[in-house]
């Protein structure tokens, strides 16, 4: 028969918990409706290779929660789950204004129907497998934001992916490259969001002879953002720089710099105004994800829309759906571009 339950082998969990919990998961999560029959015990037992006393402790516990019932003659039938907040489990690459926004939605989209744990890994593969590792079997859902360092092997983060089942796992902000699941993904597509934003202002880029994208080496930034880059800088003619941080750097004219952490917007302004060259007359300045900060300052931005990104994860929980959706990505121009 096929196997609908996830067993996870956790050391802390007694074999029986192991089963148990299984059946649980399928419960909260809807995806086994009331009236649902299990498999036997004999069944069970048989398919997942467990000892036959050891499922029928499992439906006992079950039963004595009230999860399942037994009918006599006919087997155990699923009853309506008791009343439980769903457990998600969401782990971002770091904490930022941004990433804020997006666990605020997220919140407040879910409203009371769940309870969001929140943990940071790092950019390290070593942390996101020690989390992942520490927390199968517990959560209903595993929110995750795969920004890593350059050198991480993308075979080694599918590989910690493959341990949470597809209809668990839901990967945000971007997409893993052959990853090959049934998951769900709430994404930016940074190569063609920042290329469509920039190839929609002509006018604006025809006043500037080079771009240079402002990252910083001790940060992760998305390749996909430089190659977007290049690409329009390919197609209008434009030279093209990448730079390590803005505090070192003097202004040139006729360039657009895009910078991508709120330290280089300050070092950039600052240097503009050091130098006498205005924003957006003889030098451009174009910040990557808008804040109210900028908002203020009126620098122009490109930005994808946090606050959606978290209401359209909590929508697919909510609804118990998996699907792939590309964020509204927006260009926002002020006077400094």
């Amino acid at each position: 028969m096929a196997k609908p339950f996830q067993i996870i082998d956790e050391w802390q969990l007694s074999k029986v918990d192991q089963v148990a919990a299984a059946v649980k998961r399928e419960i909260e999560s809807k995806r086994l409706k009331k009236n649902a029959q299990l498999p036997s015990i004999n069944e069970f037992s048989k398919t997942y290779n467990f000892a036959r006393d050891t499922v029928e402790k499992a439906y006992k516990i079950l039963k004595n929660e009230g999860y399942i019932t037994s009918v006599g003659g006919k087997g155990y039938f699923v009853l309506e789950a008791p009343e439980v907040k769903m457990k998600v489990l969401l782990v971002m690459n770091k904490l930022s204004a941004f990433k804020k926004d997006v666990y605020n939605s997220l919140i407040k989209t879910l409203g009371e129907n769940a309870a969001v744990d929140l943990k940071i890994h790092h950019y390290s593969l070593k942390y996101l497998k020690e989390i992942i590792d520490s927390s199968l079997g517990k959560y209903n859902y595993y929110i995750l934001m795969p920004h890593f360092h350059y050198d991480a092997a993308p075979d080694s983060i599918k590989k910690i992916l493959r341990t949470i089942p597809d209809d668990q796992l839901i990967i945000l902000d971007k997409k893993i490259k052959g990853l090959k699941r049934k998951c769900t993904e709430v994404y930016q597509d940074f190569k063609n969001d920042i290329y469509q934003a920039l190839h929609a202002q002509q006018k604006l880029i025809k006043k500037y002879k080079k771009i240079i994208i402002v990252l910083r080496k001790e940060e992760y930034h998305p390749e996909e953002i430089i190659d977007g880059v290049k690409k329009i800088c390919a197609e209008t003619g434009k030279k093209f720089e990448v730079l390590n941080g803005a505090e070192n750097i003097t202004l040139e004219k006729k360039t657009l710099y895009i910078d991508t952490s709120e330290q280089d917007l300050a070092f950039l302004m600052k240097k503009a105004r050091h130098q006498q060259l205005t924003p957006g007359k003889e030098v451009g300045i174009i910040s990557f994800n808008e804040t109210v900060l900028k908002e203020l300052l009126d620098v122009t931005v490109i930005t994808t829309d946090f606050t959606e990104m978290g209401r359209i994860v909590a929508d697919c929980i909510l609804q118990r759906k998996s699907d792939a959706v590309k964020v509204p990505f927006y260009f926002i121009k002020r006077s400094t571009a």
